[in-house]
């Protein structure tokens, strides 16, 4: 399906799990032409090396999509993961990248179910808020021109994926798309309180047979936790944040558990103590 929606400046572009909301300040018809085209064959590709984009990182492969998911993963290599951890950001850096080769734009994003890959021309700026499960703003991103990132990604235990952690959300700035992707996905499997009786984990093949994470156990559901056990669970995932942002493989990390937060990296990715703050 592509469309464009009732507000005339933004597309939408669908083909089964893939879902994409894309904008364009510039050539905008254009940018949406090459959107289109690019996108035609974006899952086909993906699909045809599932196979290998459910392993855990070994050889390269062939698609464009699917060697972004690999090189944005393989810093991580140490820890288990796999490229699927980058999908949806590889497949809107890809989609963006075609976008900004088709004509001038001073600014465009490619919006992936929250993961975003953005371009910014000289003296632009990109900002967005950052959501809690309930909706509600926890959060700024204010990103100019000559500032490194070019990628957010949100991801948590009520996301599109599953979790080996217990975070609501986490949300990292990065370089690029996908490698906000992974990332996200890193930090918020490591805000965790292992073996607690309210958290309710089971196989994830036994969620999803055909799972990258295998037999490994993801989190279901989340009971009551005191202050101290979220705060616990936090540190872990700020240890974590800490350890990949210091690596260069993020530039920000938000982490949101059980109404508590915490923010490790650049100033460009906020928190908003009073709400009533936030006005996008």
């Amino acid at each position: 399906m592509a469309r464009l929606l009732p507000d005339g400046q933004r597309l939408h572009l669908q083909h089964g799990p893939i879902d994409l909301i894309i904008g364009a300040e510039g050539a905008r018809e254009v940018a949406f032409k090459a959107a289109r085209a690019r996108f035609e064959t974006v899952l086909q590709e993906l699909v045809a090396e599932l196979p290998l984009l459910r392993r855990a990182v070994g050889e390269w492969p062939a698609g464009g999509v699917a060697r972004r998911m690999v090189s944005a993963v393989r810093p991580h290599g140490a820890q288990f993961v796999t490229p699927m951890a980058a999908v949806a950001g590889a497949v809107a850096e890809e989609v963006l990248a075609a976008m900004v080769a088709a004509g001038p734009l001073a600014r465009a994003y490619v919006n992936n179910g929250g993961d975003i890959a953005f371009h910014l021309g000289s003296g632009e700026r990109f900002r967005m808020a950052v959501a809690g499960l309930d909706g509600a703003a926890l959060g700024r991103i204010d990103v100019g021109f000559a500032d490194a990132a070019r990628g957010v990604a949100t991801s948590g235990r009520g996301g599109r994926s599953f979790s080996l952690g217990i975070a609501d959300a986490v949300t990292v700035l990065a370089r690029t798309a996908a490698e906000a992707d992974v990332a996200a996905t890193m930090i918020c499997n490591a805000v965790d309180f292992p073996g607690h009786v309210a958290v309710l984990r089971a196989p994830a093949d036994s969620l999803q047979p055909d799972s990258d994470l295998g037999s490994r156990l993801v989190t279901v559901s989340v009971g009551a936790l005191t202050g101290a056990e979220v705060a616990e669970a936090l540190a872990r995932g700020v240890a974590v944040a800490e350890d990949i942002c210091g690596c260069g493989l993020a530039l920000s990390a938000a982490l949101f558990l059980n109404g508590q937060a915490r923010m490790v990296g650049q100033a460009a990715l906020t928190l908003i103590s009073d709400r009533s703050l936030c006005d996008a």
